[in-house]
């Protein structure tokens, strides 16, 4: 049995605090839900920007650190169609407007910084999974013409070049080594934002999915539906329903055929919960953890552990970081500041919180592992994964101020306040 603990003051460390009083008993019960793809996070320019500044070990520590067997073992990790908030500046692959046969469509802008940067984390995980998301389509094919806010404008002729965007986009990488597993059609598809963003209806969707995209890309990778991040609350709550976003898509056929999985993320923690009622077939996934105000606090890191507990007890068989890397500043292309696994300041390395709280699922729980349902009173900061190999793997957090002891099969653990825990059964 291996278990190890991480606090706010000591992280990473072997423990064996066993006591013969038992504690609040945490039952291990069947398997449930669908083997996990992994864990990673987002490969953005800025956080490569910021990783590349490191002189050469430095930096092969760091991917290490990320990716290798002895670190967090990312082996699922989202990639930006364009521009994302965290691009060095805003772009797309076909700024030519009205180039509708993609003459000008090119991936050079990539080789810079994620390019590279993926072939370098394919060196420590040559088994890497990466899913694609665009944040705006070309703006010459939106109103307005601007990266951020706006809507696709519903032309033959405009839906037809998208299709093929993402049809070239994905031959582009494929020729570079890479290939990307699942095509998400757009982040946030309820965003109306400051930074890269387009907004779409749900029939909007339905239509580009069914009468273009598929017939474009099915072939070459599997398509799904999002990233949703809704349904919101407040006022946007009656916009950005259910029903009128993946239950209207899954109703056509071509759709319900066709699309492989649904991506959640912030306010889709509510969405996926009727994904998994009503579309136990689809595959599900959280394709960004929340990312904070750059703060990188302990409490952040352990909102963050609920969040991946919740998404995994729900139906997700993979969540994803955001912010892999930034440096001393924190901050998007936009102006705003958020949180990230590490950052890089003065040549140096800061391990953040959330870099223990990830690292404490990654580290033990590997891809093709199946959850396990849980029961009692601490079920909710418990998660158990049981590994192709038969192990088991108990990721435990105490969220409280003072001890608590656990109980697992007659094993009487002693958490300590505020703390995070990996068990090997």
């Amino acid at each position: 049995m291996l278990w190890i603990s991480s606090t706010e003051n000591k992280q990473w460390q072997e423990e064996e605090n066993f006591i013969n009083e038992k504690g609040i008993e945490i039952v291990i019960g069947a398997e449930k839900g669908k083997p996990i793809y992994g864990f990673g996070a987002c490969f953005s320019e800025l956080g490569i920007k910021a990783i590349s500044s490191l002189d050469g070990e430095k930096r092969r520590a760091v991917y290490d650190d990320f990716f290798g067997k002895d670190g967090c073992g990312f082996s699922f990790c989202r990639l930006p169609v364009g521009a994302n908030d965290f691009a060095e500046s805003w772009y797309s692959y076909n700024d030519v407007e009205n180039d509708f046969s993609m003459d000008h469509f090119s991936i050079d802008r990539d080789k810079k910084y994620l390019i590279p940067a993926i072939k370098e984390a394919q060196e420590h995980c040559p088994e890497l999974s990466l899913f694609a998301s665009p944040w705006s389509p070309p703006t010459w094919m939106k109103f307005p013409k601007v990266y951020n806010y706006g809507k696709f404008i519903m032309t033959d002729e405009n839906l037809k070049a998208y299709a093929l965007y993402f049809k070239k986009y994905l031959e582009a990488y494929e020729a570079e080594g890479i290939h990307i597993s699942q095509l998400h059609v757009q982040n946030e598809i309820f965003a109306n934002q400051k930074f890269p963003s387009c907004v779409w209806s749900g029939e909007d969707l339905r239509k580009f999915i069914s009468e273009y995209l598929i017939d474009e890309v099915g072939d070459k990778t599997e398509i799904w539906f999002g990233t949703i991040n809704g349904p919101e609350m407040g006022q946007l709550m009656l916009t950005t329903r259910h029903n009128g976003f993946l239950n209207l898509i899954m109703q056509d056929p071509k759709c319900a055929k066709n699309i492989s999985g649904a991506s959640y993320q912030w306010a889709g923690k509510f969405g996926i919960l009727q994904a998994e009622e009503d579309y136990p077939e689809l595959n599900l996934i959280n394709s960004e953890v929340e990312c904070g105000e750059g703060k990188n606090t302990w409490d952040y890191a352990m909102y963050s552990f609920e969040m991946y507990r919740h998404y995994f007890a729900h139906g997700a068989r993979a969540c994803t970081y955001w912010n892999m890397a930034l440096d001393e500043r924190k901050m998007s292309s936009w102006g705003w500041s958020q949180n990230s696994l590490i950052n890089v300041i003065n040549g140096e390395v800061v391990y953040n919180p959330d870099y223990y709280m990830v690292k404490h699922f990654s580290h033990f729980v590997k891809r093709g592992a199946v959850m396990l349902e849980t029961r009692g009173h601490f079920n909710t900061n418990t998660a158990v994964f049981k590994n192709p190999n038969g192990e088991r793997v108990a990721v435990i957090m105490n969220p409280f101020d003072k001890n608590k002891t656990v109980t697992i099969e007659g094993k009487n653990f002693v958490l300590k306040p505020r703390s995070f825990h990996s068990v090997i059964l």
